[in-house]
């Protein structure tokens, strides 16, 4: 069994109800949730749009490969009316990314790991740092707490709702 951190985020339709149903097949299909961020509405990154993303961290036990777990993973966000296009930013029904997956370095033409994107977004490690502060990055060798405090990202991260009260939707 592998602990694997994971980004679930939405800024369509009824985006409680993307991530409780994301949550779902998450545990349904990829594994055991092991701890949980609260549910943050965000700004948009790396595109505009007026509409505000909600964002939750899952830390999850699997047995599934890299390779596997991102299939499963792509076959949710499928299930649930995800559109992959040619440009990389768009609004979505739902994006779940691996970030980390134990302390793996996997680069192929297929998947990254850990997330190359990690350090520039507050959208990610404010959740991050609130399930698992002390994880230290593989590549950078600094602790999630540490990559926050210097993220460059000046982006508004608000929490909405706790994990807690998020489990009690479900």
């Amino acid at each position: 069994m592998y602990t694997v951190h994971l980004s679930l985020g939405t800024n369509l339709d009824d985006k409680l109800n993307n991530l409780l149903k994301a949550y779902r097949n998450t545990v349904a299909r990829a594994g055991r949730v092991t701890g949980g961020s609260s549910v943050y509405e965000t700004e948009p990154w790396g595109f505009d749009t007026d509409k505000r993303f909600y964002n939750l961290n899952l830390m999850i036990r699997t047995g599934l490969s890299p390779e596997g777990l991102l299939s499963v993973l792509h076959d949710i966000e499928q299930e649930m009316g995800r559109k992959r296009g040619e440009r990389p930013y768009v609004s979505r029904v739902i994006d779940i990314d691996v970030l980390f997956y134990e302390q793996y370095i996997i680069e192929t033409e297929d998947i990254t790991i850990p997330h190359p994107r990690i350090k520039d977004r507050r959208f990610v490690l404010e959740p991050l740092n609130e399930i698992d502060p002390a994880f230290i990055h593989p590549v950078y060798r600094l602790s999630v707490r540490e990559l926050l405090r210097k993220c460059p990202d000046a982006s508004g991260v608000v929490p909405m709702i706790t994990f807690d009260e998020f489990l009690k939707l479900i």
